[in-house]
């Protein structure tokens, strides 16, 4: 007799993935949300210390993420069809992409760190630090996920990687225009 299907049959990857990334992506909503309505009580402050952000820099990184889940998303339709060699280096330029992400935000921080700018300086740059520091290591994440479902090259894990890296990118194209854009 044939199972009954649910509607997390077609989710790309197995259904806790999909907790992960849900569960992940409260949390980062609530950090926005948070800052959101502390920015409300110093609208001046925050625009002020926003200056001191590398906008042009921030926005090459947008288009460096999303450049690598459209990689991921080559590389799961890859792996999908067995075109598993294509597949290994779609994903790994995905997670060379997020090494150059990693690479562009690391010289921001230090260029904060050279201006004597700590979490301490600005509530500004306490979420700006613990937003964008809290995707930095989903970035670091993201990256050795994919290296390791492109070594294994195994349909099922290849969503699951795919899938989590795609929330990686979105919580960057929330966090940008949010943390580097609104005035």
């Amino acid at each position: 007799m044939d199972e009954a299907r649910t509607p997390f049959d077609d989710l790309p990857g197995d259904l806790m993935i999909w907790v992960l990334i849900v569960s992940e992506l409260l949390v980062f909503g609530a950090g926005l949300a948070a800052f959101l309505a502390v920015r409300l009580t110093d609208p001046a402050g925050f625009a002020a210390a926003q200056d001191h952000l590398h906008r042009a820099g921030a926005g090459f990184n947008t288009l460096v993420l999303v450049t690598s889940g459209w990689l991921a998303a080559l590389g799961a339709r890859a792996v999908e069809v067995g075109h598993i060699a294509r597949a290994r280096w779609q994903l790994a330029a995905a997670a060379a992409l997020g090494l150059v992400f990693l690479a562009i935000k690391g010289v921001e921080y230090a260029d904060k760190a050279a201006q004597g700018i700590g979490v301490e300086t600005h509530p500004f740059f306490t979420f700006y630090y613990l937003i964008t520091g809290f995707h930095a290591a989903h970035v670091a994440a993201g990256v050795l996920v994919l290296l390791l479902v492109a070594l294994r090259g195994r349909p099922r894990e290849v969503e699951a990687g795919a899938a989590f890296w795609h929330m990686v990118d979105l919580v960057w194209v929330l966090v940008f225009p949010v943390i580097y854009l609104l005035r």
